[in-house]
């Protein structure tokens, strides 16, 4: 199984307890990390700051502890995923060529969509909605308009205006 494949499967089990789907930054920060990048790596390739993509890595990881159930660091995501899905996630050598990353599927257990796995937490998406409104304020003073901010936060214009109109 390839990267695009892992990350299509934890997409699905994020649509299943979220709604939500993985943004671009959110799928980089994973394959960052099945890579073993380190943040500063994975904001030089988006041209984006470290600080912002550790805080968007920090809340990828709530979000997929929340999913998976069980707490998910940068440390420990190969496993979980290991777990979670039964795949083997594993660094290997193949001849004299290193291959970082390899990833092989050790099962024919099929993946579980999302009617298959309904939220578990319906309030999950309430305290997700209430968790963009809090970052808005934090992308501001990284510099996004608020278009960005909405766009990035999934968030209608009207939505990140409010919270201005409310400060």
């Amino acid at each position: 199984m390839d990267t695009h494949q892992v990350l299509e499967f934890v997409d699905k089990v994020v649509y299943a307890k979220t709604g939500k789907r993985l943004n671009d930054l959110q799928r980089g920060i994973i394959e960052g990390t099945l890579k073993q990048q380190k943040y500063t790596e994975i904001a030089d390739t988006y041209r984006l700051t470290q600080g912002h993509v550790k805080d968007v890595g920090y809340e990828l990881l709530q979000m997929l502890s929340q999913a998976f159930d069980e707490p998910v660091d940068k440390g420990n995501l190969k496993s979980v995923l290991d777990r979670q899905g039964n795949l083997n996630i594993s660094d290997c050598t193949i001849g004299n060529s290193n291959i970082i990353g390899y990833i092989n599927v050790c099962s024919d257990r099929p993946t579980a969509t999302p009617e298959e796995n309904p939220p578990k937490h319906p309030d999950f998406q309430q305290a997700n909605d209430e968790a963009k409104i809090e970052t808005i304020g934090k992308l501001r003073q990284f510099g996004l308009s608020d278009e960005q901010i909405a766009e990035v936060l999934r968030l209608t214009l009207e939505q990140v205006q409010q919270v201005d109109s409310e400060g």
